[in-house]
């Protein structure tokens, strides 16, 4: 009797299906112990294209979970997420058996492991006609922490893992593989599915129930079921004329789900208000609530200490009006995300930025925190951060981004885009130029915009493009997008000047590209009151005079709140009237912050650290205008006083870079600095350097980068009758020229460098490359090698010379804690440069020296070492040295300790002066710290 039903559900499918929309039918059976996955399948597949089709295409993307080596591994170890390269063979997915018949004819498979099946066809199938193949397969589902999809402890996920002809491909030739983007594979389809589950398992999914375990439908995405021994909550919404009912593929808490059963309503009628309509039924899985919530607004943890931004009220609000919007727009548009993900991701912020500004408009970024209290005084609030509105992040995370030169085109392949872009470029910037066109045109021109195009394309592939044809004929005013959209763009607007003439004043603005790009002016009175204006700019056509009525302005201002996104707002302010007419004011700040535009800021900031043993402690101030952004052009002065000495040190630079947005180049820049410290007991060198460096343009989402530097320094020592005794230098110019190259990722991290060095008494090349193999999860083996060789080197002493365990910084380059200490806990610091031993091996290399150095994890923070090389000194024999020891990685890479065993020397700890043997690292650079922090995510 089950067969017989289950059999009359399929042929009420068969029924209802539309002609030339695919079908699949499904009877799934999940084993007792939830690992595998029993199929049987009946395909019909339609010609949807123009041509005969001599192969058929289907897509087994479970196969992505089975190897190293896949598209997928690949993606992870991007995000340096090493789970699934290092699964166990039972955590992994894969096709274990497969069967394809045709008319009762077997269709042979060469591999079953291939993401990609390529079926060939006895007779050609032409446009429009149908073939229907049965599939018998058996699934091993791989380990739901991997993507969110598979088996866990508490769900079975399942999405992606039955076998589906690729609907993005109707000519059935392009090699497709799974990356974990969540794009569509299987839209408009019709389904059947019936699952044969384990007693007391229930299921939830986003087709229609028909009967207890059976689902069909049509859907315009992908579907998604949750296999559970709980059933997990649903909300129905009836009001509005809005009947819907949202799933959950989790649990609620009672709070969340009383905020939700008030806010889902108000989300959906704010979103069909909008767009048009919703759907009847929203499922929404756990992994898209965490890609698709509000980012930004979750509470700050540090150590034992938590700040709550917004209520948890709030949160849900904001979170699930931006998972609700998704979810629609998901289900009522069909889109190739690889090519077209901007247009569903720009809808969402451009509804969420609605959002906001009808029910958030005065809530600002950092929430309440900037209230928070500390000894009875709120810190926060001395911040231009806690004046920032909520709203405003949009455009403040594009302009972080493109600061760096690290933003992409809008229309980028999606797999190449980095995790940030995915939210600041494909999502924040092209919500804004939604906004920003909707805010030209009219909000409800461009609202019926959106709706009458989802609804003539209902159930079809869109092209987005022929929305931005539809945007242009509606308001010709946006036309630029569609080129806009191609490239990485630097617009930017400039308020120029302004002159007043009778009661009108005559604003020039000008703009830095031919595109005729509308822009908003804003005027302001000293009282507050604002009027706004929009600027018709002219194509190939750079300078647009613009006359208003005078009043009583105080303050003009172009596209304000970074509703548009330009390269530079610094410009978009000028002043009416007052000592800085026609100019921007000057404000002094204690604490780096994220930038104000309409000032020009100078942060100062205390400085007090602890130099070395000559210095001791330097007190003083800095002074530069680099905020949270980068900027192009830098300053950076710090006056100190020298507690060590008494008297005036410090340093300064100044540097401009050139971020050009589509070049081989992403950085060019120049700069010139100096410093003035002390290297030993009273005697001091100063520091004059003259620099440029060029980054290379890298894909965001690629752990590679690429550079050349190229710098002169001039030095200037006092010396000690002491040092003039051994003919030492004091004056002397350093020439160098170094690539680097410098591969960070997760599993195999590289680098390569060479350089050259000279001056008037020595030339010498160096050459050194470093490998780390993650061999287990977090248990790593390091190789590094080293060659140097001088070319010339008729240098009066060993000042220039190779290093074997300590390094000469004759260019005041390490950072070391004392610069010419020769005893005490200060000369025990070790750096990783030249020769690179740990153990104390006496001497320098005045001609040639080869090293390689290797460390791997043994147990958690412990690892061993061992160096060996072979130098040769001038008119010396060669030598070979080697040592051996213990290293505690305290905190790995920054503060690391050397326990020397075996060397050269002998049995180390059998010396008694072992205790000074013992060596260890120590880099406090905050930078390198934000550098390792950040890696995956930019």
């Amino acid at each position: 009797m089950k067969k017989l039903s289950i059999y009359f559900i399929l042929f009420l499918g068969v029924v209802e299906v539309s002609a030339q929309k695919d079908s699949i039918y499904i009877e799934a059976r999940l084993s007792s112990d939830k690992k595998m996955l029993d199929v049987s399948q009946e395909l019909v597949y339609y010609n949807n294209s123009e041509k005969d089709l001599y192969t058929i295409k289907l897509l087994n993307w479970v196969s992505a979970y089975n190897k190293r080596g896949t598209s997928l591994v690949y993606r992870k170890l991007e995000d340096r997420n090493t789970d699934l390269h290092f699964a166990k063979k039972d955590e992994l997915g894969k096709l274990l058996s497969l069967h394809i018949k045709n008319s009762d004819q077997e269709i042979p498979v060469s591999d079953i492991s291939d993401e990609n099946f390529f079926l060939p066809l006895q007779n050609p199938l032409k446009p429009g006609e149908k073939v229907k193949l049965q599939l018998q397969y058996q699934i091993q589902l791989p380990d739901k922490k991997f993507t969110g999809y598979g088996v866990s402890d508490k769900n079975i996920a399942l999405k992606y893992f039955f076998i589906v002809p690729d609907r993005f491909d109707p000519d059935n030739i392009l090699k497709r593989n799974y990356h974990d983007i969540e794009e569509s594979v299987s839209f408009n389809t019709y389904w059947t599915v019936n699952f044969d589950l384990p007693v007391n398992y229930f299921i939830e999914s986003n087709l229609q129930q028909a009967q207890m375990n059976t689902f069909k439908g049509y859907l315009d995405s992908d579907p998604e079921f949750l296999i559970s021994q709980n059933e997990y909550p649903s909300i129905n919404i009836d009001t509005d004329g809005i009947k819907t009912e949202v799933k959950f593929g989790y649990n609620l808490k009672p709070e969340e789900k009383q905020n939700l059963e008030f806010y889902l309503p108000l989300h959906l009628k704010f979103i069909k208000e909008r767009i048009g309509s919703v759907p009847e039924r929203i499922f929404i899985s756990d992994k898209f609530r965490q890609k698709e919530d509000f980012f930004g607004n979750n509470d700050i943890t540090f150590w034992k200490f938590r700040f709550q931004l917004f209520t948890d009220t709030e949160k849900t609000d904001l979170d699930y009006f931006g998972i609700i919007a998704k979810k629609i727009l998901d289900e009522s548009i069909i889109t190739d995300k690889q090519d077209y993900h901007w247009f569903k991701n720009g809808l969402k912020s451009y509804l969420e930025i609605q959002y906001l500004k009808k029910f958030y408009a005065d809530t600002k970024l950092l929430g309440t925190l900037p209230e928070t209290k500390v000894f009875g005084v709120k810190p926060l609030k001395l911040f231009h951060a806690s004046k920032i509105n909520l709203i405003d992040r949009y455009g403040l995370a594009y302009q972080y981004i493109m600061s760096q030169n690290l933003d992409q085109k809008i229309n980028e392949k999606y797999t190449v885009l980095s995790n940030f872009n995915d939210m600041a470029i494909s999502s924040f910037e092209t919500g804004s130029l939604f906004n920003y066109s909707a805010d030209k045109m009219g909000y409800e021109n461009f609202d019926s915009l959106v709706q009458n195009f989802i609804t003539e394309n209902t159930d079809k592939q869109v092209n987005p493009n022929d929305f931005l044809k539809k945007l242009a004929e509606k308001d010709k005013r946006t036309a630029y997008l569609t080129d806009f959209l191609q490239h990485k763009n630097r617009v930017n607007f400039k308020l120029k000047r302004f002159k007043k003439e009778n009661d009108s004043l005559n604003i020039k603005i000008n703009k830095n590209t031919f595109a005729n790009i509308p822009v908003k002016l804003q005027t302001e009175t000293t009282e507050g009151d604002k009027k706004e204006y929009w600027v018709e700019t002219e194509e190939n056509v750079k300078t647009k005079t613009f006359s208003i009525p005078a009043s009583d302005i105080h303050k003009i201002t172009l596209n304000d709140d970074y509703i548009f996104p330009e390269s530079n707002y610094r410009d978009n302010f000028l002043y009416a009237k007052g000592f800085f007419s026609n100019t921007k004011k000057i404000k002094l700040k204690l604490i780096k912050d994220i930038p104000n535009p309409e000032f020009n800021e100078i942060y100062i900031s205390p400085r007090v650290r602890f130099n070395n043993t000559y210095d001791k402690f330097l007190i003083g101030f800095n002074f530069k205008n680099q905020s949270f952004f980068d900027q192009k052009f830098l300053y950076s002065l710090t006056p100190t006083y020298s507690t060590g000495t008494g008297k005036l040190t410090g340093s300064g630079s100044v540097a401009y870079s050139f971020l050009p947005a589509e070049s081989i180049i992403r950085s060019l820049t120049f700069g010139v600095s100096g410093s003035y410290f002390h290297y030993d007991y009273d005697l001091a060198y100063r520091k004059a350097s003259l620099y440029s460096n060029i980054n290379f343009r890298k894909n965001p989402r690629s752990t590679v980068s690429r550079g050349i530097g190229i710098s002169y320094n001039y030095f200037e020592r006092d010396l000690s009758p002491e040092r003039i005794a051994n003919n030492d230098y004091d004056k002397y110019n350093l020439w160098s020229l170094s690539y680097g190259y410098v591969d960070n990722q997760s599993i195999h991290e590289k680098s390569l460098g060479v350089s050259t060095q000279s001056m008037e008494d020595f030339n010498k090349i160096n050459a050194e490359g470093f490998y780390r193999w993650e061999f287990a999860p977090r248990q790593k083996l390091s190789v590094r090698l080293f060659a140097g060789y001088f070319l010339r080197n008729d240098t009066r002493n060993n000042t220039f010379n190779y290093g074997i365990s300590r390094v000469s910084d004759y260019s005041f380059s390490y950072n070391l804690l004392g610069q010419s200490a020769t005893g005490g806990i200060l000369s025990q610091q070790y750096v990783l440069a030249d020769g690179g031993f740990k153990s104390f091996i006496p001497g320098s290399v005045n001609k040639w020296i080869t090293s390689v150095n290797v460390d791997t994890s043994v147990w958690k923070i412990f690892h061993v070492y061992a160096d060996a090389g072979v130098y040769q000194n001038k008119n010396q024999l060669t030598k070979f040295i080697w040592d051996s020891g213990v290293k505690v990685r305290v905190i790995p890479d920054f503060l690391e300790i050397y326990f020397p065993i075996q060397s050269s020397l002998g049995f180390e700890p059998g010396f008694k002066d072992y205790a000074k043997r013992i060596r260890y690292t120590l880099i406090l650079n905050l930078s390198s710290v934000i550098n390792a922090a950040r890696r995956g995510w930019y």
